[in-house]
This record gives structure tokens, sequence and C-alpha cells, in this order.
């Protein structure tokens, strides 16, 4: 017995454990360690055991109360006692059939590979779409082509030629798993396998369906139109439901993800339904103030600057940007920035004016600087 761990380091609790901590910690280190789920693995094996033979004395009382005194050396009899089959004496793992433990965290074999053989839903596709900046602005309609599984239109999606029959499995009588019961050293382990003859659907098809080769299923291409609303950003998904491949057996349609990407604009950049770009002005421009154009999703607009404005002023155009998706009469603004339009070459008129105005500016400057000496009493 020096050999074994101690129960509750095999459970991962503390000896203050209660029955609710016990049967958690039982729960999950036998889903974990799960024969079904290591096939073949005697490591996992010989761990899902021990689990089993540690919870089955912790959780009696009494043998809780010996095993706490006396540890795995609990006299001749052991935990087994009289019935020497395994701990409980009845076979099994105490009473615990591992077909049935593996039902208590899967939903029950026979049902989970019954619930296989039944409708299924079917997958969802995915499509990805690249629009331009305006598309995205004022909405668009595409048509695209996919190609999915439908439900056979020969069979109606059973799978059966038409005019025969769809028969139950006589192997798996229509559970789509055969069990098997192995005797042990520690008693009966009862392991389940999906089942040779139908594959785990639970039925057999003597004569398949020609069309779709008894799959019940056919791939096919379809045109689908897809209208793009007005606002849409670029990174968004589109849920078409029901536009993905159809289920088996009478299951519920997948549905189709539009993944859209939106190409960058010349002059606009976007912030939520916001639009911000630059506006170039001529110096004169600025300095006088005049008409200008700002450029929008419509068009130009025309906009008067104020006399004197400064290069970063920004320009705020309410109305004038992106829709909102959910909400198609309300929109963003838009944000020009202006920047001084530099000329790289003159006449010699426009140096000639341009040099007289520097002139001017610096006569404009020592004047000030004269005065605000003199303000300061000469110095």
């Amino acid at each position: 017995m020096a050999d074994k761990r101690d129960y509750y380091e095999v459970l991962g609790v503390d000896k203050n454990a209660s029955a609710d901590d016990l049967k958690k910690a039982y729960r999950q280190m036998a889903k974990k360690y799960h024969p079904d789920l290591h096939p073949g693995d005697k490591t996992a094996e010989a761990q899902f055991k021990e689990v089993n033979e540690a919870y089955e004395v912790l959780s009696d009382d009494q043998k809780r109360a010996a095993y706490d005194r006396y540890g795995h050396d609990m006299g001749a009899g052991g935990f087994g006692g009289a019935g020497g089959a395994g701990f409980g004496g009845t076979g099994g793992f105490g009473g615990f059939d591992m077909g049935d433990i593996f039902d208590s965290f899967f939903g029950g074999g026979q049902s989970r590979q019954a619930r296989r053989g039944g409708p299924q839903p079917g997958s969802d596709l995915r499509y990805d779409m690249t629009i331009t900046f305006q598309e995205a602005a004022f909405g668009v309609k595409k048509q695209i082509s996919i190609t999915r599984l439908e439900t056979c239109e020969a069979c109606s999606g059973s799978g059966a030629k038409k005019g025969s029959q769809v028969k139950t499995c006589p192997t798996c009588h229509g559970t789509g798993q055969v069990r098997t019961v192995q005797n042990t050293i520690l008693g009966q382990m009862a392991t389940s396998r999906v089942c040779d003859a139908c594959r785990g659907e639970g039925t057999i098809i003597s004569q398949p369906c020609e069309a779709c080769g008894g799959q019940g299923r056919v791939r096919k291409t379809r045109k689908i139109d897809i209208n793009i609303p007005a606002g849409i950003d670029d990174g968004q998904i589109m849920t078409l439901r029901g536009q993905g491949e159809h289920g088996k057996k009478g299951g519920a349609k997948g549905d189709l993800l539009i993944y859209i990407t939106v190409r960058p604009h010349k002059l606009f950049t976007r912030q939520g339904n916001n639009l911000y770009c630059e506006v170039a002005v001529p110096y004169s421009k600025a300095v006088l103030g005049g008409e200008i154009e700002i450029p929008t999703l419509d068009g130009m607009q025309k906009h008067t600057l104020a006399e004197g404005t400064q290069p970063g002023a920004v320009v705020r155009l309410r109305g004038k940007g992106m829709p909102s998706v959910n909400n198609q009469n309300v929109k963003g603004d838009l944000f020009a920035t202006i920047s001084i339009n530099v000329p790289k070459r003159l006449s010699l008129r426009q140096k000639e004016l341009l040099r007289a105005y520097d002139e001017a500016m610096g006569e404009e400057r020592k004047s000030l600087w004269e005065r605000l000496r003199d303000t300061l009493g000469g110095k």
C-alpha cells in the first residue's frame, strides 16, 4: 500500500473538503482522464482508475473516517471487504460504471450518439468583400457567387434512393455506438465506440441516393444579391441569416458572414462618422479672406474664409460626413484643415509686389518696435 498516492492528493483537495467539493473535484478529474478521451492511453486509464478509487473511499463517510485514521492500511479486509471485487464488493468502481460516468459529463452515451444521427445545423460561411470609399458612403448593391452544401432535392436530405427505406442499424440498434464491458482486476469497465456498421449514424441506407451518394447534401454554386448599407465602415461584418450551408437531416441553415474592407480615399480620412481633409489656399486668400471651395462627398462646397485665417485653422461643415449605418438620416461632420499654398514659381511682377509687401511689413514692424521702445521710456 505504500506506493499508493494520498487520495486527497489524487483528487486535488484538502482533508477538510466537503462532500460537494469532493464531487466537483471527482467530476473534473474523471472527465480529464476518461479512457474515451484517451483511447489506447494506458497512463490515462490508470489515472482514471486511481481517481475512481479515491472518490469511492472519500465519498463514503465510514470509509473516509477509517482512511483518515489508518490511511491505506485499514486491516486485512481493506476497503473491498468481503466482496473482493474492487472497492465496494459489487464489481465496477464502487458501483460506478465508466459509461455512466462518461454519460453524466457528455449527456449520455446512447443519446449522444443518437443526436449525431439526428438533425445537425449547417456551417457558417465567410466571404471577404472589398468596396470603395464612395460605395461605403452611399451604399451599393453587389452580387456574389458562393459554393455551399444544400439539401439534396432528389432524396429530400435522407440520403436514400427514392422509393427505398432507411433502416435502423441492427448492430447498434439505432444508437450509433457499440458498448462493451470488460472485467478487470478493479471490476467491470464499460467503454463505448462508434458503430462500424453505420459509422455512428444509427441508420443504414441500403440504396444510397445517386445524386448525393447517400450524404443527403450536394455542393452547389449560388448567386446572392447583397445590399451594402450606406455608412458601413472598414472591418465591419454583415450577417446574412440562413445563407450558409444547409443542415443535415432537417437541421438549421448556417449564416453567410460578409467581411467588409473599405479602400482608403485620396482626400478623406474617417473617424467614426466624421470625415477629415486638408484644403490648401493661396496666401493672399488666407490674409485677405474670401471664397474658397471645400471638397465633400457630394462635390465641392463654397465657403468664405475670414481675413487673417491662420494655417491649421479648421473649418467644420456640419452634416457633410458619413451617414450612420443604423440611421441614414444621421450624418457626421466634415473637418477641413486649412494650409497655405506656397507657389513654387512667380513672375517678375509678382515678385516685385511681394518684395514691396515685405518692405511695407518691415516698416510696420520697425514702427511697432519704436512705439514699444517709447512706451518703455526710451530704453
